[in-house]
């Protein structure tokens, strides 16, 4: 089954509808986590998600608008985007959210916002951290968003460590062999600086990952964060991918 796989959409409408409009033919949609948070169109884009009927994570800022998660790790940006999207959202969209889990299991994927051990928070960022999160789940790949940026985490089956891979757009992996911990990047706010959406495509029956990165009218979802007021770091970092 063809499966469009994408996370970290936060509010940005524009971005996702690029990835929908890139992606081509697929059959379901799993989303990773962190559908609201520094973009402009929190309700807009619950209500696309929702419509595409996906298999869907709950992020570290979805519960932070929900209320479920301590700000003081936030920074001030941040923050007061939670406090906006917060006053923002209707209250079907907030129960949307609140039935979302940050973990779950497709076998033979496990599913996680940020890591298995720490499905809200953890960054996967280095091998060490991958190496530890090997033991948090069974299935032969672990799907985790958080960090906006693609990577592949390796673990051959005769090897004790992972071997770490940064990806790029086109980029294919076969994950029949050993097991693996696999980053599609960050729709609505990518940060390896790179500006453009990113997202993959899986064929869970071959077991073939696709990278892919798309253009989105940056200006336009600027355009959106100024007529709100919303914080001006948050608008220019769209245009660096940082």
């Amino acid at each position: 089954m063809r499966t469009l796989v994408i996370s970290d959409i936060h509010a940005n409408l524009v971005a996702l509808e690029a990835v929908l409009a890139d992606a081509g033919h697929w059959e379901r949609v799993w989303f990773l986590g962190d559908l609201v948070g520094y973009g402009p169109n929190p309700n807009e884009c619950v209500e696309r998600l929702r419509e595409l009927e996906p298999l869907a994570l709950s992020g570290n800022h979805d519960w932070a608008v929900l209320g479920k998660l301590d700000t003081d790790e936030f920074n001030d940006d941040a923050r007061r985007m939670v406090r906006w999207t917060r006053n923002e959202l209707t209250e079907d969209n907030l129960a949307y959210l609140e039935g979302l889990p940050p973990r779950r299991e497709a076998a033979p994927f496990t599913l996680a916002h940020a890591s298995p051990r720490h499905p809200v928070w953890e960054y996967i960022l280095d091998l060490q951290t991958a190496r530890e999160n090997f033991d948090y789940f069974d299935t032969a790949c672990c799907l985790v968003g958080h960090t906006h940026i693609p990577t592949l985490f390796a673990l051959d089956e005769a090897a004790t460590e992972p071997d770490l891979y940064l990806v790029g757009h086109g980029d294919i992996v076969d994950l029949k062999f050993g097991r693996s911990i696999v980053n599609p990047g960050s729709v609505g706010q990518p940060r390896d600086g790179d500006p453009r959406a990113a997202y993959a495509l899986l064929d869970s029956e071959s077991m073939v990952w696709e990278f892919h990165r798309v253009a989105y009218d940056i200006a336009e979802t600027q355009a959106r964060m100024r007529r709100h007021k919303l914080p001006t770091r948050l608008i220019e970092r769209l245009e660096f991918g940082m």
